[in-house]
């Protein structure tokens, strides 16, 4: 497996592999469509998150969306999960923060919450301010 930086050439993979994972994670469909999805990853995200992603054979196996405080986007490929991708993503994140991060997950992704809690994260915030107006947690991760 290799960490890169995203490049447009993997956009159409990215998204399928995202849409894909979100879709298993909450059981909602993506309120966007493909095209608009493509853009946002292209145009609108990389003007506050640093990308990368996860590459495996050559595949796009991850993607994380971050910056010095804030974990905007982090998706496995469902064929990949478990295999400690999400966590080396995570630890790259970690290393480029300011000495904390926050996230959110959706509550109903059981899975991800025993991640990021397996990883240094607490519970620190509830809502539901999100595009899918599920209830979400907000998570915090400090340096020791």
């Amino acid at each position: 497996m290799s960490i890169i930086s995203f490049a447009p050439k993997y956009a159409e993979e990215t998204v399928k592999m995202w849409r894909d994972s979100k879709y298993k994670a909450i059981g909602v469909e993506e309120p966007h469509s493909f095209e608009s999805h493509i853009y946002f990853l292209n145009h609108i995200l990389p003007k506050e998150f640093n990308i990368d992603i996860a590459l495996v054979d050559e595949k796009v196996a991850g993607i994380i969306a971050y910056n010095d405080s804030h974990v905007s986007q982090l998706y496995i490929h469902i064929a990949y999960q478990g295999l400690g991708i999400g966590k080396r993503l995570l630890e790259k994140a970690k290393e480029q923060s300011a000495g904390s991060l926050t996230l959110f997950t959706f509550e109903i992704n059981r899975k991800a919450q025993q991640f990021y809690e397996r990883n240094g994260f607490e519970i620190v915030g509830r809502g539901h301010e999100n595009e899918e107006n599920l209830p979400d947690i907000l998570y915090a991760w400090m340096a020791e």
